[in-house]
């Protein structure tokens, strides 16, 4: 092996070049060849894997191997070889320049650390795109998950290169990094506080790709698109991107609609404020006029004689409407909405279904409606709501009743 390495270096001697000089391109020789030799072996290697793994793909239904390639995992691994000869004969190339030895070998086996980086994100971006493509996987964080491993992994080599570079045993450079540790903290506060929330949220299903989530604090309503370590990317609905940080979602309080779309329909919760000066008694009159609403007509037929027996049995004296029991405008209209509601075709009949008074309020007295739609989409949403409210809008005067309105400058210029 000696005579090998010294073949250069005996023949330019023997040519009468000084011993220096002889040495010099001795080892510039070597390091040519050795050069030579990783290239082509480096270009070989490449070009079986890649054979072999074309053959595979053909060969296999799954699309794994397509994304590796992708992913340039062949590529990657044919690196090894190459850099295994490298380090095998760096010995001999600078066999007499010790100090260049060290160095360079040191640089070689820093590579390898991020080389085996390179091969393991390699390996991961193609695992990662293949779940992203299974249904099951759509919702799940997974782009979280492979930056928490490459966090660690990455981690892990920088620490085994500074243990090299520095010649400190591994163990003995962990244990000299802990005193450090405070910095290392401030350092990666966000990395690490995104980490633990990517956790919880992962651990407690608090979002998914694809939930719709309301956040008033940085102005977001809309679909979650990405989840990352650091951030949460969602789509508002006017098409902008909102970022959000991974571990604003554990800190603060946001709204996911999820329970929503995964439930039998979408809440309409809104109500009508009624004049308060128009709820009156309901004279028989009234009652017979209402009965030709078909919703109402049953209704009110039963509910007036039991009424009417109720007064007569405790002989009332109905020549003033206050006395004994009596039907109101604004009770009729309530169960004129809880008819139609429940007629109404787009409206869930399984799901609760209710019209309720709420308490007066300096804008009249809240009618409010609670139900919901069997369509969950947005835009048929609006519009199932907007039709019951144009509906029960128009119903008003038939049962003698208004919306409150405050007053405006026409309501002024008239009472001039």
């Amino acid at each position: 092996m000696n005579r090998l390495t010294h073949l250069v270096y005996d023949y330019l001697t023997g040519q009468g070049l000084s011993e220096t000089v002889a040495t010099y391109l001795n080892m510039i020789a070597l390091l040519i060849g050795l050069l030579i030799v990783v290239s082509l072996t480096d270009f070989i290697v490449r070009k079986i894997i890649r054979i072999t793994f074309t053959k595979l793909a053909v060969r296999t239904k799954t699309n794994f191997d397509d994304l590796l390639v992708t992913n340039k995992v062949p590529r990657n691994i044919a690196h090894i070889i190459p850099l295994l000869i490298a380090i095998k004969f760096i010995p001999i190339v600078f066999y007499d320049f010790e100090q260049f030895e060290n160095v360079v070998e040191k640089g070689l086996k820093v590579f390898a650390i991020v080389l085996t980086l390179w091969i393991i994100r390699s390996v991961l971006n193609s695992i990662k795109d293949y779940l992203k493509k299974l249904p099951r996987y759509n919702d799940k964080p997974i782009d979280s998950y492979i930056q928490v491993f490459m966090i660690f992994a990455w981690i892990l080599g920088i620490f085994s290169a500074f243990a090299i570079v520095s010649g400190i045993k591994f163990i003995e450079f962990l244990a000299g990094i802990g005193t450090a540790s405070a910095i290392i903290i401030l350092v990666f506060r966000d990395t690490i506080l995104g980490f633990v929330a990517s956790i919880q949220v992962s651990i407690n299903d608090m979002v998914r790709i694809g939930d719709w989530i309301t956040f008033e604090k940085y102005g977001a309503d809309g679909d979650v698109i990405e989840i990352n370590l650091a951030t949460v990317k969602v789509q508002n609905f006017d098409k902008t991107i909102t970022t959000i940080p991974t571990y604003a979602l554990i800190s603060d309080s946001f709204k996911n609609w999820r329970g929503m779309t995964t439930s039998g329909g979408r809440r309409i919760k809104r109500a009508l404020y009624i004049n308060q000066s128009k709820v009156k008694y309901l004279t028989k009159q009234d009652v017979d006029r209402l009965k030709k609403i078909q919703l109402l007509t049953s209704y009110l037929e039963s509910r007036q004689q039991d009424i009417d027996d109720y007064n007569k049995d405790n002989a009332i004296d109905k020549e003033i409407l206050l006395n004994g029991r009596n039907l109101t405008n604004i009770g009729v209209f309530r169960k004129y909405i809880d008819s139609y509601l429940k007629h109404h075709s787009a409206i869930n009949k399984d799901m609760m279904i209710m019209a309720r008074q709420l308490a007066p309020t300096t804008q009249g007295i809240p009618m409010e409606i609670y139900a919901f739609s069997r369509d969950k989409r947005w835009e048929n949403y609006e519009y199932i709501m907007s039709d019951i409210f144009d509906h029960l809008i128009a119903a008003l005067p038939y049962f003698d009743l208004e919306i409150f309105e405050l007053p405006s400058g026409t309501n002024f210029s008239l009472i001039k």
